[in-house]
């Protein structure tokens, strides 16, 4: 039963997801904490696929069971992320497989890299809506999701000297 002011198809996430990088795969390392973890030897490092990205989270696609623990150490090192720590929860996880595709919630984030998710968030958006309008510029310099853009409409920008 909905409520009164609730619409049937409301989004609830709080912060616009990004792709990561359109029709490719984005390795991030992910380190399971000491005696917490359930797929991997105690502290170790498993590699994980980064499917998209948002200011409060990400979605990982992993080959080993995630751990039951209370916090994951990431390293995000992405074009415009380099060895960039976070640390989130897992919230979700859907078993399709050998792979798990896994939902974090970040639990810590500096700030700063919080609004440059956001920032790149609403200028894929915007790019979405200038390529649908048809404009004839849909890519402009001041992009800042260029460097993971993989799109047909995408210009060569190069860094002014």
């Amino acid at each position: 039963m909905s409520h009164k002011h609730e619409k049937p198809s409301a989004e609830r996430r709080q912060h616009a997801r990004l792709p990561v990088v359109e029709g490719m795969i984005e390795p991030i390392t992910v380190q399971f904490p000491n005696g917490e973890n359930s797929g991997a030897a105690s502290g170790a490092a498993q590699p994980a696929i980064l499917t998209n990205l948002s200011a409060g989270g990400m979605s990982l696609l992993m080959f080993l069971e995630p751990p039951h623990a209370r916090r994951l150490d990431m390293i995000l090192n992405i074009p415009g992320f380099e060895h960039v720590p976070i640390s989130g929860k897992v919230v979700r996880v859907h078993q399709k497989g050998p792979t798990y595709n896994v939902g974090i919630a970040f639990v810590q984030i500096s700030r700063k890299h919080q609004e440059q998710i956001n920032r790149m968030a609403e200028d894929h958006a915007d790019c979405d809506t200038r390529i649908g309008l048809k404009l004839p510029e849909a890519c402009v310099k001041t992009c800042t999701f260029h460097g993971l853009c993989v799109k047909s409409h995408k210009m060569p920008f190069w860094p002014k000297k």
